[in-house]
């Protein structure tokens, strides 16, 4: 009888063992999908944080564009004004 009790306690450790084994390996199947998801979604990040910054330095370029025309116009004005003052003083 105590041979019989061990055999089908072995067994159940057996059978204890193999479930351990199989959800140790679903765990890290289910880990190494979910690292792979935050790789994409960091990839994707990186990718519009980098757009986002191609038009931001765009935008940047378009006002100094803006901001040269800007002061040349300023001072064509000031110079007009100058010779105008000077004409008439």
């Amino acid at each position: 009888m105590k041979s019989e009790a061990g055999g089908r306690l072995e067994a159940a450790a057996g059978r204890l063992e193999r479930a351990l084994a199989m959800l140790d390996q679903r765990l890290a199947k289910q880990l190494a999908e979910a690292g792979a998801k935050a790789g994409d979604l960091f990839d994707q990040d990186r990718a519009k944080l980098a757009a986002d910054l191609d038009v931001a330095e765009a935008r940047g370029r378009d006002l100094k564009e803006a901001a040269g025309e800007a002061s040349a116009a300023l001072a064509r004005a000031i110079s007009e004004l100058r010779a105008e003052l000077g004409e008439a003083g």
